[in-house]
């Protein structure tokens, strides 16, 4: 029966040539993006102790600390500025701004670190090597005590609002050497928004920040060296404190240009002023780049194409009452109908899988070229990407095919089955409010989309974790469940019909 329907299916040139058309599609659209960037070399992210990429920038008055110690410091004011638009500023912190105490293997970007801090909207965190964040007390911004502990390779950090009354936050243990550097930082990240939520309209407002904080009462335990003042992850160049330097906003990785930061002591106080974020480097409205999602932008194209093919390799029998023909050679019409399903489903898989593996590399490199950077993805994020575009495909011919035993009517069938997967794949990009298309994305078969993303989601991160940007609502695994529970009811009711139904 498979040899049976393989043949049916190669020797239909218009079936044959939209399946080739399937290919084709998806290595075409994936170098569509690939122009209109301005990165090279130079915007190349640092990477982190477990090999992510990341951003490593801020504002750090610090100072060489070997083996144990510990540093204390009271934050008394923390206040913030953003861009609001040409030559306009707002007042106010942003979600994700920091100012706190660090301790970190030196001051190459991406190094180890370790970190207690007070946010702008987030209470007190602890957080280390870029992808882990604890959550401490979440009591008023300042003034605030913090304090970091090393005891061996034990990180300890701690916090208080009065100085006497300690609470620990967190303790970590990364990879540092006997000799660290240790001190104040300030960071605030770009910032992103949803400034409208109707229907049929979504916008976003966004730029970059920057956070000013006040320390006093600064305390180092252990034999240190003098303090130094660095902007870290942007231009070069130190000076002594005290005193005041400035780097001008010239940094450049892609993305805004990044305002000036300063540092000046006077007294026992620190002013620092900050901008940037230590944080895993994310894709989006607040990313450095494009993640590989954006190379598989021609799936939902050539699922248009896949559909048609899937449908009318019933329906196409039903209009000309050749399925009687067929049934009457193989009575058993449920291994008839999964015959069908092993054959568009095994080439549509085959024809995705190659389609994708052929796109992801291709386009990644096309882009680059044209200088737009590329989010680097783990290999086996990849390789989920690539057989995950596979399964889509296979799946969705199939679910087309089921639907085309149901209702036995070709553009019955299509309809129904664009309606279901593609278009609200395309309104949720593009048309409806965040929250309205995650909620499409979650229950109908356009879920599946989830299983090329590759952008990481952090809740520490700010950004706008849409679809249009490679988030999607559903894990991979969640969103191509969603789409085999729709397949495998549509296959269902398919097989019953088939079953009860006058075919002639």
């Amino acid at each position: 029966m498979i040899r049976a329907e393989w043949t049916k299916l190669r020797t239909v040139r218009g079936w044959v040539a939209a399946l080739a058309a399937v290919l084709l599609v998806i290595v075409v659209f994936s170098v569509a993006p690939g122009a209109g960037g301005t990165c090279d070399a130079s915007c190349r992210l640092p990477t982190g102790p477990a090999g992510q990429e990341v951003t490593d920038a801020f504002r750090f008055v610090h100072r060489t600390l070997p083996g144990d110690g510990s540093i204390t410091a009271r934050i008394t004011s923390f206040t913030g500025e953003r861009d609001a638009g040409p030559g306009r500023a707002e007042k106010g912190l942003v979600p994700w701004a920091k100012a706190g105490l660090i301790v970190k293997d030196g001051t190459e970007p991406g190094s180890s670190y370790a970190a207690v801090m007070l946010t702008g909207a987030h209470g007190v965190r602890m957080q280390y090597d870029y992808v882990h964040d604890v959550a401490g007390p979440t009591g008023g911004p300042a003034p605030q005590w913090l304090r970091l502990t090393r005891d061996g390779a034990t990180i300890t950090a701690a916090a208080s609002p009065d100085g006497r009354r300690w609470t620990t936050v967190g303790t970590a243990t990364p990879d540092l050497p006997a000799t660290v550097e240790v001190g104040l930082f300030v960071a605030s990240p770009q910032y992103a928004e949803v400034s409208t939520e109707v229907f049929g309209v979504s916008g976003a407002t966004g730029g970059p920040s920057t956070a000013t904080a006040v320390f006093d009462e600064v305390q180092v335990a252990g034999t240190a060296t003098a303090w130094t003042t660095q902007q870290l992850g942007g231009p070069s160049g130190t000076a002594a404190v005290p005193g005041t330097d400035a780097d001008p906003a010239d940094d450049p990785r892609p993305g805004p240009p990044r305002p000036a930061s300063s540092s000046s002591a006077a007294g026992g106080v620190y002013t620092l002023t900050g901008n940037g974020d230590v944080a895993p480097a994310v894709s989006g409205a607040n990313g450095l780049g494009s993640s590989i999602t954006q190379t598989l932008a021609g799936t939902f194209v050539a699922l248009i194409l896949l559909v048609v093919v899937g449908a009318m390799f019933v329906t196409a029998e039903y209009r000309r009452g050749l399925l009687a023909v067929t049934l009457a050679a193989a009575p058993r019409r449920s291994r008839v109908l999964t015959a069908k399903a092993v054959v568009i489903g095994g080439v549509a898989a085959v024809i995705g899988t190659v389609a994708a593996a052929i796109a992801v590399p291709l386009g990644t490199t096309v882009m680059e070229a044209n200088g737009l950077y590329v989010n680097a993805a783990p290999t086996s994020t990849v390789v989920r990407a690539v057989l995950g575009t596979g399964l889509l495909l296979a799946l969705c011919a199939v679910f087309a095919l089921a639907i085309g035993t149901v209702v036995r009517r070709g553009a019955v069938a299509l309809t129904a089955v664009l309606g279901l997967t593609v278009l609200p794949y395309l309104l949720s990009m593009s048309v409806l409010p965040a929250r309205v298309g995650d909620w499409v994305l979650a229950v109908t078969p356009a879920a599946a989309f989830a299983v090329q993303q590759s952008a990481v989601e952090y809740p520490f991160v700010d950004n706008l974790y849409v679809p249009s940007a490679g988030y999607f609502p559903l894990p991979p695994a969640g969103g191509l469940a969603v789409l085999l529970a729709w397949t495998a009811v549509a296959f269902t009711a398919a097989v019953v019909l088939l079953g009860r139904r006058d075919v002639r």
